[in-house]
């Protein structure tokens, strides 16, 4: 069984329109899913800087994804 974390980071959602976002999500024998984990951060730099700690890459978004995708952590 293959497990991987990663984080998408969001612009301004829906659900935070005062935050940017850093969500967590499960990859897991290649079936993603999210998980339970959220870092919240008025400001992009520090939610980056929060990321740094523990990850290692970040992916730039798609251009197929939702604009409110700034990039994903791995």
């Amino acid at each position: 069984m293959t497990r991987m974390s990663m984080w998408t980071v969001y612009d301004h959602p829906r659900d935070y329109p005062n935050n940017y976002v850093a969500r967590e999500w499960i990859v897991e024998n290649g079936k993603e899913r999210p998980g339970t984990n959220i870092i919240l951060a008025p400001d992009l730099d520090k939610l980056r800087e929060v990321l740094r700690r523990g990850l290692f890459h970040p992916i730039p978004r798609s251009e197929g994804d939702d604009p409110v995708i700034v990039e994903t952590w791995i």
